[in-house]
């Protein structure tokens, strides 16, 4: 299975590095990565195999949260599952 994670704030060093070392802390693989900065507005939108999270997917979303507070950052994952549920007309 997979999600989407996302990732707003003001761009700083490290934000790729901090949540990739995240992902990888609990065997998420990321698929596709997608970044954007504009004047000092950090985006980015990550695609994840979350099959081998060695941990339970609610408790991988609430890390990512954590972690996105402790950074002044918004880290919000969706389900491909709802994801795509969402996004169908």
């Amino acid at each position: 299975m997979k999600a989407v994670i996302t990732v707003v704030g003001r761009d700083s060093t490290g934000i790729i590095a901090k949540v990739s070392g995240k992902c990888s802390e609990y065997s998420v693989n990321i698929i596709d990565i997608s970044q954007s900065v504009i004047e000092e507005y950090f985006t980015m939108m990550m695609v994840a195999d979350i099959d081998k999270c060695s941990i339970d997917y609610k408790d991988f979303v609430d890390i990512m949260n954590d972690m996105g507070r402790e950074n002044g950052l918004e880290i919000h994952m969706m389900h491909e599952d709802i994801f795509n549920s969402m996004h169908k007309i």
